[in-house]
């Protein structure tokens, strides 16, 4: 039996991709020797070695959505979020699928992924499965450590620009220099969010003042 557990990272921030992985197993038990669990509350180092055992030992896909991607959606992110789950499936084609669910209704969104998928399956879909299922705490890791090398090298193009969350005062710091610098904001940036918008707002307004 194929067994797959879907995550994603980055769906909330402001700056960089989303990305989803998926990692199926044969065995449940097989991941019983690792010690994973939700990748947030491990260290970057263990993400990093759990991340090369995991890929090099089981089947994985990931499927990375840029900023424009995301701007450029139809529906609500929870639609969209529900799209990548199904992208992963749909390529990993498991027999039972168990979901770190983005939606207040988990029911819903496990139906919502297998639809979207077109495959026959078992679907477990749960809040926080992350923690719950280690299949899923390994897809987790997946999707985590994807989207901070994809992090590392927009600092790499752009200089120090924070977790890209909008509740880190540098990435609020990088967003605000780089508008008030450029007139825009920047091609990782996701501009349908509020938090460019507003710093769009604030910069052209400072910028009226200043004429004035």
């Amino acid at each position: 039996m194929k067994i797959c557990g879907v995550d994603e990272a980055g769906k909330g921030p402001v700056l960089g991709p989303m990305v989803t992985a998926g990692v199926v197993v044969s065995d449940l038990a097989e991941l019983a020797a690792l010690d994973i669990r939700d990748s947030k509350k491990l260290s970057l180092k263990k993400r990093e070695s759990l991340f090369e055992e995991i890929t090099a030992s089981w089947q994985t896909y990931t499927v990375v959505r840029t900023p424009f991607d995301i701007d450029s959606r139809e529906g609500t992110m929870n639609a969209f979020t529900a799209s990548c789950h199904a992208e992963v499936v749909r390529a990993l084609c498991p027999d039972l699928i168990y979901l770190d669910a983005c939606d207040v209704n988990a029911l819903r969104f496990g139906e919502n992924v297998l639809r979207l998928s077109g495959i026959s399956a078992g679907v477990c879909s749960e809040h926080k499965a992350d923690a719950k299922f280690p299949v899923v705490g390994a897809a987790s890791i997946v999707a985590k450590v994807t989207r901070d090398r994809c992090i590392a090298e927009l600092k790499n193009e752009y200089g120090e620009i924070g977790s890209g969350y909008p509740s880190d005062p540098l990435t609020i710091a990088f967003l605000t220099g780089y508008i008030r610098d450029h007139g825009e904001a920047p091609a990782c940036a996701r501009r349908s969010w509020q938090t460019v918008k507003d710093i769009i707002n604030r910069s052209s307004q400072t910028g009226l003042d200043d004429f004035i």
